[in-house]
């Protein structure tokens, strides 16, 4: 949607959104000069926590600035009522701030407990802060007790209680000794949440009278300490039974009965279930400690979910289970396991999660034009869900006097038809039980002429096909249009090439020669007019016409690489070359001239890849190629070898700090002394390491040597040729040198905090030759920079740093190191800056803004912080965001957070691959070396639409002979809201030749269409896409081939459907089983056998009956009639049953029972049960199943 579009937009629902929008680009101007004179309602910009415990021993501070224009006035309340602070002479208000110091000196600190709340304001309006809980710190005595001793018996499980006093804040426990050590802590024995001493077990090593519970008070540094615990371990196999027994029946010394080992149980929580509540970003800590022997192992598992690995942290020896930042997913049962190897227990513990209100949308500033309309919105969330309060200037808006112009709605306040002066300052207070939100936002209305902010004659350079962005800042009330111009010609449409953006910046999408020229933006609104020019340059491209070229060249031969560039000829172009992508090596052989480089006298070492780089002021290009160095072919050659050792060495002209050395030289061997190197051994510093001193010239002999005090040197020479160095000659004799002050001071000295209250000053020690006596020390000398004070010193030795504590957070000292011995000390050292130790920022940025530029890209921009609550070296600004939900969904779906960091001191930095059509949140940290400070509030924006992605899907289905069916899915990313769908299809003969395109559209609802009126036989080829305001997103393709004969295809189905066909299949069928019955009754006619006489005399063992539960039968034999048939089963009582598994004809009876008579026939109806009498019934058994019999036919 354009600007025009947007203004023609002027009542309504539609405004009231498109307005809350558009005053987020109105909220804060970034041109200083644009502030100038802007009126502007009070902000506050920075107050104490709402929750702030003092430390009695100090002055109380309480927060409050603003800013506005003009600037404002403060006043306070303190527990509802003003405070008269001129009253008061310990209370004293900062000049132009409302930040309030109260002097407790002599006072007592609880005097000043209770609810403050700043307001400031000016003509324009009232903001106020949060109510600010004010009390003192305390760390009560504990109270006397007297502790007798604990007598246990080995193995049974033991707590010590600490309970400690109640402060404020809660003490940090913990046990030690007499010694003040730390009591060691493990799997067996662990310290609970409240501060008692847990032993799963205990052991004759806990036998101890020093068990001592301290609480550290963290806001006084006090620590107090329990009165010690005696624990005494009997062993009972060791004390004679009637000592035992007296001690049992005179006393209760026992705190437990003896006990062995045993299986786990609980003793925190009690029982097996319990409940626990968190609040949502809190910390949730579970605990569970069982006794047992041996000692238990604690294990934890959510029952309904998997715990938050990334979140969750155990502690105490798996026995605590910590969730950091809790959220509502958290909520659930965990069960902790306590297991041993006699067993295990559980214990089930129900988290309910609940949550103090929280943001999802704060109001924000708005900055309207008379007669406009604006909104206010303040969303916000929690369990149970906030009540919402509204107040303008401090004062409800239910006892503000009643505005025609002002409706509220819940979290909603909308302004219409607005006039000039009445600005205001509008609050939003949301709360629950478990606390409230409170934030400010103002209501500007200004009427404003436009102004442009970008700097007029911009020139901006951009090489030909990248994409140009001109820029057009304004600021106005109403917002201005924009518009732009070219060369003075008509006005430029927002279509290709060019794009204009909603901050007004012209896009030039592919930028070509034609594009260079003068641009001219104009921004209007009804209060004016106002231009600025700018002009755009197209640049040619950098490219390389010659590239370097593979060489292969002889050692000691000369290597060229050519590299011809041509650029544009405005370009101040610069050729870089490089070896393996480093820098050439620093050797006079390689010469680089304008459009080569030369190699002389190759080398091994010169092999590899070398790149040119022809570098511009907006573009490069590169060219590489490789050297490889052959041997050249072998030729006979004199001999050279290095030359023999100088000898002979003599030292002459001895003086306090030189003397003279002399020397004869030795065989050069055919390669002339290039020449002479000196080196030294110092026996009292380094003895047996040589050192360089200086280099003198093949043809000289003789040497002047400087030296230094306080050492005993030795001296000898070495001889260099083409080939090499000689072998070194022999020492001359020791030469020492008298001590005397220090010639210089340490280098690299260096002053850089580690803390936030010291500065560690560094330097570089002298070595031992650079002493020049004994005793060396080192005089650290500070002081703070632009303070006048004294320099402060300490003198070290033996150390190449100092710590200087007690500094002020990131302040500015100058330091300075000097060398010092037993004779003097050395020169003055020269002062170096250095700032003490840095802490994390106290504050967040602030005025946060996002301007949306299209659907995946977006600006941010803010307040600098300022540089007192940096506290230290600005590092950058990191921005957090992450996509709350798609605009098309109502639940929110919270994506990964992503992370930016913008270097230095920006105010500004843009967020790119965000996705269309959805709701993002951010807030912003500024960075220093110690860390990140606190975030600002979380700030929404949404993206525009964009054209969707491809449908999910495209099936094709019921193809006919003339027809088909097809069916799609809704893209999975919709980027906006679907307007509909596009089909295009064409028939494909059969030399792959389309033939021509039949275009359909479909609403957004449509998921599926019937296409008649195809041709048979011919195959089709389908393209599909979805489409939003913004365009047709990517198609997807399907193809499908019409029916070729539907004649036979009905016969087919015809024949499979009719009844006379499906009735004679089933008389064939039934006429097949009754054949197969008629034959089983045939074969298995034949003599009488006595199955009741055969059952009891049990005489063969061939006829014993089958088992029922090893299902085994009998064997058959075809000579032996009498036996039962194969596959029967005879039990003892004269019955055969049947298998379950068996199919029988019983079952497409009626319940009949089929039996057989006593020669084998088949006596059974299939309808009815025969009646028998009590003789008959013993005689005779039940038949065979059919199936069974058919098995034995085979």
């Amino acid at each position: 949607m354009d600007r025009k579009r947007k203004w023609v937009l002027s009542s309504g629902a539609l405004l009231v959104l498109f307005l809350g929008c558009m005053t987020t680009a109105l909220e804060v101007p970034l041109d200083p000069k644009v502030l100038e004179g802007l009126p502007q309602p009070p902000t506050i910009t920075h107050q104490s926590p709402k929750d702030f415990i003092i430390d009695p021993r100090e002055n109380i501070l309480i927060y409050c600035e603003a800013k506005g224009k003009p600037h404002p006035s403060f006043s306070w309340t303190r527990n509802g009522t003003h405070f008269d602070v001129e009253k008061d002479s310990k209370v004293l208000m900062k000049p132009s701030s409302g930040t309030l110091v109260i002097d407790i000196s002599g006072e007592k600190a609880e005097a000043y407990e209770g609810i403050y709340q700043c307001t400031a304001r000016n003509e324009h309006g009232t903001a106020v802060s949060n109510n600010i809980f004010i009390r003192q710190s305390r760390s009560p005595l504990w109270s006397k007790e007297r502790k007798e001793a604990i007598m246990v018996q080995v193995g049974v499980s033991l707590v010590l209680q600490c309970g400690p006093p109640a402060g404020l804040p809660p003490p940090i426990i913990f046990w030690m000794d007499n010694n003040f050590q730390r009591l060691p802590q493990n799997t067996r024995v662990s310290q609970a949440l409240n501060g008692d001493l847990y032993f799963s077990n205990v052991l004759l090593d806990d036998t101890r009278n020093d068990y001592i519970c301290y609480a550290r008070f963290p806001h006084t540094q006090t620590i107090q300490q329990k009165q010690p615990i005696t624990v005494k371990v009997l062993d009972m196999d060791a004390i004679n039974e009637t000592v035992a027994a007296l001690y049992n029946y005179t006393n209760n010394l026992f705190v437990d009965s003896p006990s062995g080992e045993r299986r786990p149980s609980f003793m925190a929580p009690l029982g097996r279930s319990s409940t626990q509540m968190a609040l949502r970003g809190g910390v949730l800590e579970l605990e569970c400690i069982a006794e047992g022997l041996p000692t238990p192992e604690v294990s934890w598992y959510k029952e309904s979910g998997d715990l938050p690995s990334s979140r969750m942290s155990f502690h105490n020896f798996q026995k605590t289970l910590k969730i950091a930042d809790v959220m509502e997913a958290d909520a659930g049962d965990y069960r902790c396991t306590a297991k041993n190897s006699l067993g295990s227990a559980h214990h089930t513990i129900k988290v309910n999660v609940k949550a103090a209100p929280f943001w999802i949308s704060a109001p924000r500033n708005l900055i309207l034009a008379p007669k406009e309309t604006g909104i206010l919105t303040c969303r916000v969330s929690g369990d149970p869900k906030p009540q919402i309060a509204w107040s303008v200037n401090g004062v409800p808006i239910k006892d503000s006097p009643k505005d025609t112009s002002r409706k509220v709605e819940d979290d909603t306040v909308i302004l219409s038809d607005v006039q000039t002066g009445s600005s205001a300052v509008y609050q939003c207070n949301a709360s629950n039980e478990f606390g409230y939100l409170l934030a400010n936002a103002f209501v500007n209305v200004l009427a404003e002429a436009p102004r442009v902010l970008t700097p007029p004659n911009n020139v901006y350079q951009v090489i030909t096909n990248n994409p140009a962005f001109l820029d057009c800042a304004s600021f106005g009330s109403p917002i201005p249009t924009i518009t732009w111009f070219k060369d003075s010609q008509t006005s430029i449409l927002n279509r290709d090439p060019y794009v204009i953006h909603n901050n007004g910046t012209l896009e030039i999408n592919v930028a070509q020669s034609l594009n260079s020229g003068k641009y001219t933006c104009i921004a209007s609104n009804n209060l004016g007019t106002r231009e600025n020019h700018v002009y755009l340059e197209v640049k040619e491209p950098t490219r390389i016409l010659a590239q370097p070229e593979y060489m292969v060249v002889q050692r000691n031969r000369k290597a060229v690489f050519e590299c011809k560039v041509k650029h544009d000829p405005t370009l101040i172009p610069t050729m870089n070359w490089l070896k393996d992508n480093g820098e050439l090596p620093d050797d006079e052989r390689f010469l680089v001239d304008t459009d080569s480089l030369t190699i002389n006298e190759v080398t091994e070492e010169d092999e590899g890849t070398y790149t040119c780089v022809m570098n511009t002021t907006l573009d490069q290009d590169s060219a590489s190629a490789m050297l490889t160095v052959v041997e050249a072919t072998p030729t006979p050659a004199i001999v050279y070898e290095e030359p023999d050792p100088p000898t002979d060495l003599e030292l002459t002209d001895q003086r306090e700090r030189s003397v003279q050395l002399t020397w004869i030289p030795g065989d050069e061997h055919n390669s002339p002394t290039q020449k002479f190197l000196v080196q030294y051994e110092d026996l009292l510093h380094q003895a047996g390491v040589w050192h360089n001193l200086t280099e003198e010239e093949g043809t000289k002999t003789t040497a002047h040597l400087d030296l230094s005090p306080y050492a005993y040197y030795s001296f000898r020479v070495l001889a260099v040729n083409h080939v090499g160095y000689s072998q070194p000659s022999q020492p001359s004799r020791q030469y020492r040198t008298n001590p005397a002050a220090p010639d210089v001071n340490p280098t690299d000295v260096h002053g850089v905090g580690t803390e936030h209250n010291n500065l560690v000053i560094s330097w570089k020690e002298l070595t031992g030759l650079q002493s020049n006596g004994p005793g060396l020390q080192y005089k650290v000398n500070w002081r703070q920079k632009d303070v006048e004070e004294d320099w402060l010193s300490e003198t070290v030795a033996n150390a190449s740093k100092y710590v200087v504590s007690g500094t002020p957070t990131f302040v500015p000292y100058e330091v300075k190191v000097q060398a010092v011995n037993d004779y003097g000390n050395g020169p003055a050292p020269e002062a170096v800056v250095g700032y003490s130790g840095e802490d994390v920022p106290m504050s967040a940025p602030e005025s946060v803004q996002v301007l949306v530029q299209n659907g995946t890209l977006a600006e941010v921009h803010w307040e600098p912080v300022l540089t007192s609550m940096v506290r230290g070296r600005l590092q950058g600004y990191k921005v957090s965001y992450w996509r709350e939900r798609s605009l098309h969904q109502a639940e929110a779906q919270q994506e990964e957070q992503q992370v930016l960091l913008f270097s230095g001191n920006r105010t500004d930095g843009r967020l790119p691959g965000l996705k269309p059509y959805s709701l993002y949140t951010l807030n912003i940290r500024v960075v220093n070396g110690k860390g990140e400070g606190p975030p600002s509030p979380n700030h929404n924006f949404e993206t525009p639409e964009g054209v969707p992605g491809p449908p999910s899907f495209l099936r094709i289905k019921n193809t006919d002979m003339d027809s088909l069916t097809l069916e799609w899915g809704p893209p999975q990313d919709n980027n906006g809201r679907l307007t509909g769908y596009t089909l295009k299809y064409q028939p494909v003969n059969s030399s792959n030749e389309l033939g021509p395109v039949e275009e359909m559209m479909f609403p957004a609802n449509e998921t599926t269409v019937i296409l008649a009126d195809l041709k048979y036989s011919t195959r089709y080829k389908f393209y599909f896409n979805a489409k939003t305001i913004k365009g047709s997103g990517p198609t997807i393709t399907e193809e499908a081939v019409t029916i070729m004969d539907e004649a036979m295809k009905s016969d087919q189905v015809d024949l499979a459907t009719q009844g006379w066909f499906i009735g004679l299949m089933c008389a064939i069928a039934l006429l097949i089983l009754v054949l197969l019955i008629i034959c089983f009754i045939k074969r298995n006619k034949g003599g009488k056998y006595p199955v009741k006489e055969k059952e009891d005399a049990h005489q063969d063992p061939e006829i014993q009956p089958m088992k029922d539960d090893d299902g085994t039968f009998g064997e058959y034999s075809d000579t032996e009639d009498h036996k039962p048939l194969k596959g029967s089963r005879t039990p003892s009582n004269g019955t055969v049953k049947r298998d379950d598994s068996d199919d029988s004809l019983v079952d497409y009876g009626e319940g009949g029972d089929g039996q057989f008579n006593e020669d084998g026939s088949f006596i059974g109806q299939y309808s009815g049960k025969k009646e028998k009498d009590t003789h008959e019934g013993n005689e005779s058994s039940e038949a065979p199943s059919p199936v069974n019999a058919m098995n034995s036919f085979v």
